[in-house]
């Protein structure tokens, strides 16, 4: 397939047009979200949606999230990934497959639906964790663009695809919130330097390859600003896939703790990645045929999860 978003080729960084409408749904009456909310998502990338769950709903996710944080070994090992350099952890992949709790946040109507409306399509889980930011300890992720990767690592063809991080403890404008550069996601920036074999091993503690040079990210900063959206646990956070994003380390006694959940398009499935030779592992991108997500209605908390 002709790659039409080209990175870490070239020996200078640049900015590419996006190719790829950002709400592909049609803002009817009857969509998921208001028509303002579209246009909102449209414009800056991003949305924040709060008062999603009820207070009960989100202490059995919180619980399920200490369940999770509390028992690594019942997990599969190579899904748990730890601080650089410490024993606690900073995120837990793969864990709709690994929690029915989190499976049923996954289908949520009030998320897919919504997931399903801003790609137009059906949708699959693409990638999801548990991303944990101890205090005092919790280190940055550094700025990128989360397609940039999954283009040139993963073989994701299209910017179809988005996040939701649900939020499971207050995040604050100190405890290490995501940031985001609203209005990067129109334009791609390639990045700088051939990626290294099993990068993956690396980055998911710390990135050095897939990420922007600083003169271009000053650019966009100072062109667009930044902003930090933060909100009380059962807050949502949904970011297109192409927005320049990261987060401070926490450096406050208050963790932070966020259910991310990535859901791409089923006609934008994996293929062949773009830039390295091996895909990464099925329990950070999911390949082969996609497993439709079919949106649940209903509370979360039930006698099947309970």
């Amino acid at each position: 397939m002709h790659d039409i978003y080209p990175s870490r080729h070239a020996k200078v960084a640049e900015f590419l047009p996006r190719l790829d409408p950002v709400v592909h749904g049609d803002r009817t009456e009857d969509a998921p979200i208001s028509r303002a909310q579209a246009d909102a998502f449209d414009r800056d990338g991003y949305l924040l949606l709060e008062d999603l769950f009820s207070d009960e709903e989100v202490a059995f996710l919180q619980r399920e999230a200490g369940k999770l944080l509390a028992d690594p070994d019942a997990l599969e090992e190579e899904t748990v990934i730890t601080e650089p350099g410490e024993r606690e952890i900073r995120s837990i992949f793969r864990i709709h497959a690994q929690s029915p709790a989190v499976a049923r946040l996954a289908a949520d109507q009030r998320l897919a639906g919504v997931a399903r409306f801003l790609l137009g399509d059906a949708v699959y889980i693409h990638q999801s964790r548990l991303n944990y930011k101890p205090g005092f300890h919790g280190k940055e992720f550094y700025w990128h663009s989360d397609f940039e990767t999954w283009h040139v690592e993963d073989g994701m063809p299209r910017m179809r695809a988005l996040s939701m991080s649900v939020l499971l403890a207050e995040n604050t404008p100190h405890n290490g919130p995501l940031m985001l550069i609203p209005g990067s996601h129109r334009s791609f920036l390639t990045c700088v330097g051939e990626t290294p074999e099993d990068h993956y091993r690396q980055s998911l503690k710390r990135q050095e390859y897939g990420v922007p040079d600083q003169d271009s990210l000053a650019e966009l900063a100072h062109k667009h600003g930044i902003v930090a959206p933060t909100g009380k646990p059962g807050s949502v956070v949904i970011f297109d896939c192409n927005i320049m994003h990261g987060s401070n380390g926490n450096i406050t006694p208050f963790p932070r703790a966020n259910a991310f959940l990535v859901y791409n398009a089923v006609s934008n499935a994996l293929q062949t990645p773009f830039g390295v030779e091996k895909p990464r592992p099925k329990f950070i991108a999911a390949r082969g045929a996609p497993e439709e997500v079919v949106p649940v209605s209903g509370p979360l908390v039930g006698e099947a999860l309970v």
